[in-house]
Order: C-alpha cells, then structure tokens, then sequence
C-alpha cells in the first residue's frame, strides 16, 4: 500500500511546485490551511505530513500539535522560509517533528526525506499491528491453557 503525503503551506505557489517535483514519486495530497489539511487527513491514509510554519490563523506547529493526539503514527515534517530556534524547539517538543528544514527546498534532499519518511511509518503501522497480533494470540493461548 502506498502511503500518501500531504503538504500544507498557504502560498499557492509553494503547493504547486511541491506537487509537481512529487508527484510522480508519491501520491501528493495539498492543502492552503490547517483547516483543509485536517480534512484529507480525516479522509486519506497520510503517512508524512509536511507544513510551513508561517501560516495565517494556525502556524505549522499548532496544526501538528493538534493532529498528534489522533494521528500520532504519521511523521511530521516542518518547512519554513525562516530559520527561527524557538520554532525549531517548538517543533520538537510540541509537534514532535521529525524534520525542521529550511525554504527553499533540494529536491533530492526532500525526496530522500520523505522516503525515509514513509519508511518509518510504514514499520510504525507493522509494529502496531504485529503487537496486536501477538496480543490476540496470547488471549487465545490463555483461553486455551484455561479450558484444560
């Protein structure tokens, strides 16, 4: 299964030009704001979200915040034009991001980053899932163990 990628930034342009260095690699998801970006969240299977923090009514680090109780599997990355240090601790410790990088952004360093990326969730989701396996066997194992 591919996992998508969503990309959140208010600029049009920025959008545009994500989606077109991307898209043949991943299957893009964008959004103008927090508001849009939570919605094909709801809706999409997302693996990576990546945001600008500079953001009209939510900045990048508020809309990952508020997305972590409910999408605490998805890897988070922030991108911003400016290079700020509380931003870049905030990002940490309250958006729990994976990366902070800076505007205007490599390509190839993006890709790379985003593959490992998606990687990471990908084994999130099969870790989850072997847990529950294994938790669903020792239920069956205890059943089994109590009928004799």
């Amino acid at each position: 299964m591919q996992y998508g990628v969503l990309y959140v930034d208010d600029e049009i342009n920025n959008l545009n030009s994500f989606k077109a260095a991307f898209r043949r690699d991943f299957t893009i998801f964008t959004a103008q704001s927090a508001k849009e970006g939570r919605k094909i969240l709801d809706n999409n299977e997302i693996g990576v979200i990546i945001t600008d923090q500079r953001m009209p009514t939510m900045t990048g680090i508020e809309f990952l915040e508020s997305i972590l109780p409910v999408y605490p599997d998805t890897i988070r990355i922030l991108l911003t034009g400016f290079a700020d240090i509380n931003a870049v601790m905030d990002a940490i410790n309250r958006g729990q991001v994976y990366k902070y990088l800076v505007k205007p952004w490599h390509n190839e360093e993006l890709k790379m980053y985003i593959q490992n990326a998606l990687e990471i969730y990908h084994l999130r989701r099969e870790n989850k899932e072997l847990a529950q396996k294994l938790k669903q066997a020792n239920i069956e194992l205890e059943n089994l163990l109590k009928s004799q």
